[in-house]
């Protein structure tokens, strides 16, 4: 099995969360002279990757399959084939997307899920490395604020209750201390940490509430970039401003860790919000610039939408391109810092 060779590239960056939200940035980053380690949730359990985790105890495939296709350099007609999901007709396999059921197979025959991904990632030429959160399915609860209690990522959004704290636990109902391996070394090693885009509640604190990760998380030197939601989320994020989500993020891992957010500012047309289909939507995220620097971040403001495809999506080349600014300028600072250092 090949390495992928860290020293070759000038930047090591980590990405961290789950959802739709991580591949679109990824497909990006894929282009920059970086070595990625996509850190992916293992908290889901609805859909193909639900079916498949209840069934044979795995950590559910999905995300790591969409990462693995945004970070993969194949030929995009064999990338469809791996993204390929099964007509909902076919009562054996409907709804299973072939990706997922190669990585329950791999994981099989290896015995070791680490092992079955650095294989497949090889097969899928996949630039850097897909690192799930941790090596077992984990299970997401939310406290609300009424003290009642939501087990179950994809129960959480449907109780409609404004969200105390999450925390996640083993399937045996034991405290998440454990990361995957290499994941922890990924964090420590980045120059930049990237957190989202992604769900708050259910696709970013699943994974920063793994204690591995939340130690590696504060402990880190390197830059801490949150690219934050363009929209609210059902039964998670409801009137949330901007600075919402920063605070909800610096509470649960105890302190303010984010150097830099990144806000979308170009306005969601109106009548574009009316019409959305997808529930999952309600309205654009409020900007409150005031209560960011509160929270001590660095504000990088842009315009970084882009809709399509009925959804109001970030804009890969331009958030990509002020990650790439970021990279260069704090590396540069930290080159100049340790030499301060070293000739003092």
């Amino acid at each position: 099995m090949k390495e992928n060779n860290h020293n070759k590239y000038r930047y090591k960056v980590a990405v961290i969360g789950g959802g739709t939200g991580l591949p679109v940035i990824l497909k990006g980053l894929k282009n920059i002279n970086a070595y990625i380690s996509a850190i992916v949730t293992v908290a889901d359990d609805g859909g193909s990757s639900g079916v498949i985790r209840d069934y044979i105890n795995v950590v559910p495939p999905g995300d790591i399959r969409n990462c693995m296709s945004a970070l993969s350099e194949l030929d995009p007609q064999l990338i469809e084939l791996f993204q390929y999901r099964f007509n909902t007709d076919d009562d054996f396999l409907g709804g299973h997307a072939i990706g997922n059921l190669l990585i329950v197979a791999l994981n099989e025959l290896t015995g070791d899920l680490s092992s079955a991904l650095e294989y497949l990632s090889d097969i899928m030429q996949v630039k850097g490395q897909i690192l799930p959160a941790a090596q077992e399915p984990l299970v997401l609860n939310a406290l609300f604020e009424d003290g009642t209690l939501a087990i179950g990522e994809s129960k959480i959004a449907k109780h409609r209750k404004k969200i105390q704290e999450v925390t996640v636990t083993t399937t045996k109902g034991e405290e998440a201390i454990h990361a995957s391996p290499k994941v922890v070394e990924a964090i420590l090693e980045a120059d930049m940490v990237v957190i989202g885009p992604g769900s708050l509640y259910t696709s970013i604190l699943p994974n920063l509430m793994i204690q591995d990760i939340k130690d590696a998380v504060n402990q880190t030197e390197a830059e801490v970039v949150y690219i934050c939601n363009i929209m609210t989320q059902l039964g998670e994020t409801e009137n949330f401003t901007d600075a919402d989500h920063v605070e909800v993020l610096h509470q649960h891992l105890g302190h303010p860790f984010i150097d830099t957010v990144l806000v979308n500012t170009t306005e969601v047309p109106n009548d574009y919000i009316v019409n959305q289909k997808n529930e999952e939507y309600l309205l654009q995220v409020k900007h409150d610039f005031i209560g960011l620097r509160k929270e001590g971040c660095r504000v990088i403001s842009n315009n970084f939408l882009s809709m399509k495809d009925g959804g109001a999506y970030h804009d890969t080349n331009n958030v990509v391109s002020e990650l790439a600014h970021l990279l260069e300028t704090t590396k540069l600072n930290r080159i100049a810092k340790q030499k301060n250092i070293k000739e003092a």
